[in-house]
Order: structure tokens, then C-alpha cells, then sequence
């Protein structure tokens, strides 16, 4: 059991709740919070968080990222810890869980209101189809550098929007930014994990964006990353402005600029820690913004 629960890899979970939680605080800020829907998103989420684990596990196992090259902690399926096998089997458990945690959100957020169920259960298998195709197939995405645009959407966009469209069953456009907030700082985690791992990348032939621009570019563009987030995390604040305890997320600030100057400065085999640093970051700027909204309103 202690090897699953490491193939888990639970300190990637903060940063997958990041954005249910930004969600939340957005849908408490005008009301509409509702404490069985969010239940249910936060176990959804964490399902198909930890199946996206277990899928990379396999499949960089598989195509030679995860070998004895690699600089990060050792994976369950490269180690022989859990079998190749097995671990297919956990990922198909998972899938199930998805499903199951998924479709009883659904029915909970819409009731019978089937083009809602419908959109949201093909946003659902999108998701699954998204954590699995990340490093597993003939073609994984992950290897081809678009691992970022994937993060981006659905730790960003479809988890802040999504979320909150479950909750307020309404569009707004001004949501947009804290959802970019939060896809970012998503981007970033991944951003670290392929500069520390940029050279047995290059040799398995998985090109991510640090193997293509090599790591002073991807440290430039870890700024960039990090500044996008509270850049639109600013502007919607100012589009919704009642008091200056709405930019209390700028507290968060000095964290991002630590990582970010460590990223720049350590080679990449010293970058491991700063991923569950920048994970928790992440979610300490979505606690804050989300109670300087709560306070305002």
C-alpha cells in the first residue's frame, strides 16, 4: 500500500485543488457556495489528479523518461515497485472513480438538465482523456511540448469556470483572469518538473518546453508565468474593486519570486523541493484572494 500511495504522489494534490477552491471562493463571493457540490468537485478532481500520476508514472516508464538519468524521486513503475500491470489496473480503478465521482456531481449540480449533464460529462471524459494521453499512447502530447497548453486549460480555465458555472449555473467573462491565474501557476509546477528533469527528457526524445529552449529560457518564462498570475489576478480585482483587502493575494507575491529566482540561479538537478513549494504557493494566493474577496463582499 505504501508503494501506491507514493505512486499517488499526494503533494501534487494541493495544486489540483487549487483551482476547486478558487471556484469556490468565487461562487461564496456572490452567494451561490454550496457545500455538496464542492465536496464532490474536490473528490473529482483529486481522482483525476492522482489517475494523471499514475498514467505519467506508466507511460514515462514506458517510453524511458522515468530512467536511472532522471533527477527527481524515483517512480513506482521505473523502480519495480508496482508492476507495469498493476499499474494498468490503477489507472483503470481510477478512471472508474472519475466516472462515478463525476456523474454524481452532474446529477447534484443540474438534476435532470441534460444538455448541461451532457456538456460538462464530455468536458468530464476530455479531462480523463487529457491525464492519460499526457505520457501514455504511441503519441503521448506530453512529449511532443504541449503538456503546457494542456495544464493550462484544465488546471486553469475548466477548473476555475467549470467549477463555478456548477455552482452559479452562469457565464461571466471578468472570471477569466483568476482562472488564468491559476492555469499559470499550474504551467509553472510543470515548468520546474521538466527543467529538473530537461536531460534525461532530451534523451528519451520527450521534448517539453525547457528541452526546447533549454533552461535560461525556461527560467525567463517561469517569470513570465508568474507574473501573468498576479497581473490577472490584479486586473479583475480592479474590475471588481470594493476595498483594498481584495489584493490581499499580493502577500503570496514574495513566495513566487523566491522560486522563481532559485529556478533562475540552482542547476536542475536542485529544482525537486521548489515544485511542493510552488504547489503550495499556488494555493496560499488562491486562500488569499479568495478571503480578500469573501472580506470585500
Amino acid at each position: 500500500m505504501k508503494h501506491w500511495v507514493g505512486a499517488f504522489r499526494l503533494r501534487t494534490l494541493p495544486l489540483a485543488l487549487s483551482s476547486i477552491m478558487m471556484g469556490g471562493f468565487l461562487a461564496a463571493s456572490v452567494n451561490a457556495f454550496q457545500w455538496n457540490i464542492f465536496l464532490l468537485c474536490v473528490a473529482t478532481t483529486i481522482f483525476l489528479q492522482i489517475l494523471s500520476n499514475l498514467a505519467n508514472d506508466y507511460g514515462d516508464s514506458i517510453h524511458g523518461a522515468d530512467s536511472a538519468d532522471r533527477k527527481g524521486p524515483s517512480r513506482a513503475v521505473q523502480s519495480g515497485r508496482i508492476s507495469p500491470g498493476q499499474m494498468k489496473a490503477g489507472i483503470i480503478v481510477f478512471v472508474l472513480l472519475s466516472l462515478v465521482s463525476g456523474v454524481s456531481l452532474l446529477f447534484v449540480s443540474f438534476g435532470v438538465d441534460w444538455n448541461a449533464i451532457l456538456f460538462f460529462l464530455g468536458l468530464g471524459i476530455l479531462s480523463i482523456l487529457a491525464a492519460i494521453g499526457y505520457t501514455v499512447g504511441k503519441k503521448p502530447y506530453g512529449y511532443a511540448g504541449l503538456g503546457d497548453i494542456s495544464v493550462f486549460i484544465f488546471f486553469g480555465l475548466v477548473g476555475v469556470m467549470g467549477s463555478l458555472y456548477l455552482f452559479t449555473k452562469t457565464f461571466s467573462w471578468q472570471y477569466i483572469f483568476p482562472a488564468i491565474s491559476c492555469g499559470v501557476f499550474a504551467v509553472g509546477v510543470l515548468n520546474i518538473n521538466n527543467i529538473r528533469d530537461i536531460e534525461s527528457d532530451k534523451k528519451a526524445g520527450k521534448f517539453s518546453v525547457p528541452v526546447r529552449i533549454g533552461k535560461q529560457n525556461a527560467s525567463a518564462y517561469h517569470w513570465m508565468l508568474v507574473l501573468a498570475g498576479l497581473a490577472s489576478a490584479i486586473i479583475f480585482v480592479s474590475m471588481n474593486f470594493v476595498s483594498a483587502i481584495q489584493f490581499l493575494f499580493v502577500l503570496s507575491a514574495p513566495a513566487f519570486i523566491v522560486i522563481s529566482r532559485n529556478i533562475q540561479v540552482k542547476p536542475s538537478h536542485e529544482l525537486d523541493p521548489y515544485l511542493k513549494f510552488m504547489a503550495l504557493s499556488t494555493l496560499l494566493f488562491v486562500i488569499l484572494f479568495g478571503v480578500g474577496q469573501l472580506i470585500a463582499f
